[in-house]
């Protein structure tokens, strides 16, 4: 049996999934083993209580540790954006495969740079796009190449939450312009990349940004403001390279809404519709002969979409966001294993790189903008 040291950066809500998806995935990888070696953080606590929680074998403050650490071959980097690129090119400079968390990088040209020193390196990366994980997903990317759809039309997509609409919430990591632009980066990353793995790459953007508070309490309880320099909204238009056009809203002021990722795809024999509040089910039309039943029907997970058997023989038994991230560091290893990546890898996180980069332009420059 052949094991693989993992090395975590990052101990918060995120860091806390990957270790959990690791562990599972050890369960599930069969000969290839990974066992978690070390979780590095700048919080001593959070550290040591993140290593006990879940079986790591040390911890450290300093994430450069990890780098230096001849057990571990795979960094799995889920701390703020700005840092992403330090640790990935330190971590491939070492020759350790590397996990990132989404946005990959501020921009696309520190992407590329990510891009062409693994590629060099001769490493496998992945990036944590883990709603294309989902085996209906994965259904309905082939239902579109099979021509089940049709010639396609059209495309919707939206990824809307509400974790930022309050204008109490303070100044964050997430709002400080070094690590990129805002909800069409951190939400928008997801439905852009969503859409290239159901239709393929993207041609044309013309964007519309808006930051709808203007400025936040530079921490909890401050009577001090501090300017917000990202969007909070971004309202896309895109043309598909296959030739169809397409609209994606990006929104992390979207009161009431907790998790509005879906998407609507439409062709000329029928249409997919998907909201990842119910990920387990995805809504199929076709045009039928018979007046009157023409309808969406509902197509429920099973075991026949793989790899949702792995994790239990029966459908309709609903995986959850954990079993996603499972997935995903599951293909990961696999393409470690096999020499050949089953994606979303930093090339594919460098062409939604330049969709966001595309977005924050055209909205600058009230233009189209050609990719």
């Amino acid at each position: 049996m052949q094991k693989i040291g993992i090395g975590l950066i990052g101990t918060g809500f995120m860091g806390k999934s990957h270790a959990r998806a690791w562990r599972a995935a050890a369960t599930l990888s069969g000969d290839i083993q990974p066992v978690l070696i070390s979780v590095a953080d700048i919080d001593a606590v959070a550290a040591e209580s993140v290593a006990q929680q879940f079986g790591f074998m040390r911890w450290t403050q300093r994430w450069q540790d990890l780098i230096d650490d001849p057990d571990i071959d795979v960094i799995s980097i889920t701390s703020p954006n700005r840092f992403h690129a330090e640790q990935a090119l330190a971590a491939i400079a070492a020759g350790k495969h590397v996990h990132c968390e989404k946005p990959l990088a501020p921009d696309s040209e520190t992407a590329e740079r990510m891009r062409l020193a693994a590629e060099k390196a001769g490493v496998f990366t992945q990036v944590g796009f883990n709603y294309i994980k989902n085996p209906l997903l994965k259904l309905a990317r082939h239902m579109i190449a099979n021509g089940d759809l049709g010639e396609i039309t059209g495309f919707r997509g939206i990824h809307a939450e509400d974790f930022m609409a309050d204008p109490a919430i303070p100044w964050s990591w997430r709002l400080d312009p070094a690590g990129g632009a805002g909800a069409v980066a951190d939400l928008g990353s997801h439905i852009l990349g969503m859409a290239r793995f159901l239709l393929g790459p993207v041609s044309e953007v013309f964007a519309d940004l808006d930051t709808v508070i203007k400025a936040r309490p530079e921490s909890a309880g401050s009577r001090v403001l501090k300017p917000v320099e990202v969007d909070d909204i971004a309202r896309l238009t895109l043309r598909f390279a296959r030739g169809c056009g397409g609209h994606i809203e990006a929104n992390w002021v979207a009161t009431g809404h907790k998790m509005q990722l879906g998407f609507e795809v439409t062709g000329t024999q029928g249409a997919l519709s998907f909201n990842q509040e119910r990920f387990n089910e995805i809504q199929y039309f076709r045009y039928d002969d018979t007046s009157g039943l023409n309808g969406f029907k509902t197509l429920v997970a099973g075991p026949e979409h793989a790899p949702y058997g792995l994790f239990c023989p029966a459908p309709g038994h609903q995986l959850g966001f954990n079993d996603l991230k499972t997935i995903e560091m599951l293909e990961f290893i696999q393409s470690i294993q096999q020499g050949d990546s089953q994606g979303p890898d930093f090339k594919e996180a460098v062409e939604i790189q330049r969709l966001v980069d595309a977005a924050v332009r055209s909205s600058a420059e009230r233009n189209w903008i050609a990719l």
